[in-house]
């Protein structure tokens, strides 16, 4: 019996160190794995940078209503500046840090282990167009709160991170931005087909960058403008030449990769959006071509193209909708545009920065591509500009008017670039949405920021009441470090 025993112990004990290695095994999930491709997390990264700033969901994004595009139907809170009962803030916030920035960064710290499956000229490649990104997602952070965590906001160890005075991240968000365009090389590859906003082009991944430098520029042209004239002076050459090199992302017809578009108004059934009346006023009076690339006329018979007052409530049927081509699946999102180029240009010259050609050419130039960009004809854009108040002439506050007017109707579905633009140039006049919410003892006016995220206020209390105190006040109406006026 013994030989029995002891052979039926062999096999027990190795059954039991089988049975241990594949239970190991089973820790791995393969589902969600531990390490993750640079290219992956670059690709999830870009995809969510896209949909956060073209989506409609009023949970997140609501800038269309903020400038006054469009406004809600039924349930008006969010045109009414109500930003708490949905954590807008804490969302908005969340998902630049959460979903773009720390994947860019954890993408930069995995690409420098790929050495075996790639160059050295690739990593650098894709090291400089994360850097890209994230300078562009610290850009919208600073010119949606002011004061935000920068030096400790990755930090795993500072739970409670501090907040950095805006202007002194702003600088250092240049130099990031410099040191990642002096980086690319167009002899290499970059993302190869994970690049799903410019296809591995190199090259327009410079103009990706030099457009957000001059952007960055004309944001400061107010309170630096030393600074600013750097910045413009040279981004200005390199920055998106023609309509053909809008950078965009190109969503697909069919799930997952759709626009968030779509997704929120066509997929779910929606109709909660309708076209501002200070939009629509302006495209009729001025018998813009765009009013019909813009909207949609009114299902009700006789109403036509018809915006309502912010705030008031809106019956769906008796206003112009956005245009279903919109909310097609595939409509792409823009992060920048060759009008939006033009505009600063023209904006650049007139407050006295030598950038070549005059700031009437590129306020012509921008305006007849902002009318083709949406699928009017070269006829339509020049017949116009040719009216009286859409001509390039007055006096220099005149001109400025026409410049912040033109770019605000060609950033229209780009709400968020329209509000900073607004913003800065306090130009075309938008009024209090009627019903709209403010802090006991703040004066109602237009939203110039975003209130911090709630939970910043709870888990974060001593760094957010120091941060409110150097902005002013932690309030809607709080003018931020670049906008002066």
């Amino acid at each position: 019996m013994r030989p029995v025993i002891f052979i039926s112990l062999v096999v027990g004990l190795g059954l039991l160190i089988s049975c241990k290695k594949d239970i190991t095994s089973l820790n791995d999930n393969p589902k969600r794995p531990s390490e993750v491709p640079s290219a992956s997390l670059f690709a999830n990264a870009s995809v969510n940078l896209a949909d956060v700033m073209a989506s409609t969901n009023v949970n997140t994004n609501n800038f269309r209503l903020f400038v006054q595009y469009w406004t809600e139907t039924i349930y008006r809170d969010e045109t009414r500046y109500n930003l708490n009962q949905r954590s807008i803030p804490d969302r908005w916030w969340d998902e630049f840090y959460r979903d773009v920035i720390k994947d860019l960064t954890e993408a930069t710290a995995i690409v420098e282990t790929e050495t075996l499956s790639l160059t050295a000229e690739q990593i650098k490649n894709r090291k400089a167009i994360n850097e890209i990104l994230i300078c562009y997602s610290y850009y919208t952070l600073l010119t949606t709160f002011g004061d935000i965590p920068y030096s400790e906001a990755l930090d795993i160890n500072k739970m409670q991170p501090a907040y950095d005075d805006a202007a002194t991240v702003f600088g250092k968000v240049v130099e990031r931005l410099n040191a990642a365009l002096a980086n690319l090389d167009e002899n290499a590859p970059g993302y190869g087909s994970s690049d799903l906003i410019l296809n591995d082009d190199i090259a327009q991944w410079k103009k990706f960058a030099n457009s957000l430098k001059l952007r960055m520029g004309i944001l400061v042209a107010d309170v630096d403008a030393s600074k600013a004239q750097a910045l413009i002076t040279e981004a200005a050459p390199n920055v998106i030449a023609n309509n053909s090199e809008n950078i965009m992302m190109h969503y697909l017809a069919a799930p997952p990769n759709t626009n968030p578009v779509w997704e929120e108004l066509v997929q779910s059934g929606r109709h909660d959006f309708v076209a501002a009346k200070t939009i629509m006023d302006s495209l009729i009076v001025h018998n813009d071509p765009r009013k019909a690339l813009f909207f949609d006329e009114a299902i009700t018979a006789g109403n036509g193209y018809a915006g309502q007052i912010p705030g008031l409530r809106a019956t769906y049927n008796d206003f112009s909708a956005p245009a279903t081509r919109l909310s097609v699946p595939e409509f792409p999102h823009t992060f920048f545009s060759y009008a939006e180029m033009e505009f600063l240009k023209a904006e650049a010259i007139e407050r006295g920065f030598a950038i070549g050609g005059t700031a009437e050419e590129h306020y012509n130039n921008a305006i007849d591509a902002s009318i083709e960009e949406w699928g009017g004809t070269a006829t339509e854009a020049q017949t116009y500009r040719q009216q009286a108040p859409i001509m390039y002439n007055g006096t220099a506050d005149e001109r400025m008017h026409k410049i912040a007017l033109q770019s605000w109707i060609a950033l229209y579905n780009r709400g968020y670039d329209a509000w900073t633009v607004w913003r800065r140039l306090d130009y075309p006049s938008l009024e209090v949405p009627s019903g709209a919410l403010f802090a006991t003892g703040e004066a109602p006016a237009v939203i110039t920021r975003m209130t911090y995220p709630v939970v910043e206020q709870n888990l974060n209390k001593a760094n957010y009441e120091n941060a409110s105190s150097k902005i002013g006040k932690d309030q809607i109406t709080q003018k931020l470090w670049f906008d002066k006026y």
